[in-house]
């Protein structure tokens, strides 16, 4: 818990509840052991309430997490290969990269960040509140045309998840992660993005206001 910016814990073995709880800048890892012949991707590897809080740093779980993952997370990037009931509760910034199923009620009062969720049955939109989200594709790339802040989102959405799940395969040796990679293009298109309301309107008015700016600053031009 509350672990600080340049410390990185690595453990081979399984977490209990509250892993990585008000996480300020530091890197989790946590892996199976080596010697277990289970499949990770399949079982429990840390317990409910992990990240909650967590305000910075990042996290890699070969395995499952439970109940409420990433409760209230503002700003932790994590990857998870399945998560139960409640994933993303009230998360208001940050990455989460859910490699697996999740349980009911994801995202259920998430104001903000991004979750990126592979739903290889096609019915994860059954399990997430949608009160406060949209569900999208992600296309590999992106908008042809756009240049604002949204189509440069959505232009990286496939870029980040990549990468994403390209060092949760190193840094964890998750056959999962390596699978998906092998077969990039077949997975892509499973991924579903979760994208607040609040947060895309947040851009929106960003956006908006810098193309205000950039319309007063020709007018001074064009009147000088």
């Amino acid at each position: 818990a509350f672990l600080d910016k340049g410390v990185t814990m690595e453990l081979e073995g399984g977490g209990n509840d509250y892993v990585g709880k008000g996480l300020s800048g530091g890197r989790l890892i946590v892996y199976p052991s080596k010697a277990g012949n289970f499949a990770p991707e399949k079982n429990i590897i840390v317990g409910n309430t992990v990240l909650y809080g967590g305000i910075e740093g990042d996290c890699f779980f070969r395995g499952v997490a439970g109940e409420r993952f990433a409760v209230r997370n503002s700003g932790v990037t994590a990857v998870v290969e399945g998560v139960g009931d409640h994933g993303c509760e009230y998360m208001t910034g940050g990455v989460v990269v859910v490699l697996g199923q999740t349980g009911r009620n994801f995202a259920a009062g998430m104001s903000g960040g991004i979750a990126y969720v592979l739903d290889e049955q096609g019915d994860f939109e059954e399990r997430c509140n949608r009160s406060m989200v949209d569900l999208e594709a992600i296309d590999e790339h992106g908008p042809t045309s756009g240049g604002d802040i949204m189509s440069d989102m959505a232009r990286d959405d496939a870029l980040r998840l990549k990468a994403l799940v390209e060092q949760h395969a190193e840094l964890t040796g998750s056959g999962r992660a390596q699978q998906i990679l092998d077969l990039w293009g077949q997975y892509l298109p499973m991924f579903v993005k979760v994208f607040p309301v609040d947060y895309r309107r947040a851009l929106e008015e960003i956006q908006a206001s810098l193309a205000e700016d950039n319309r007063e600053d020709a007018t001074v031009l064009a009147g000088e």
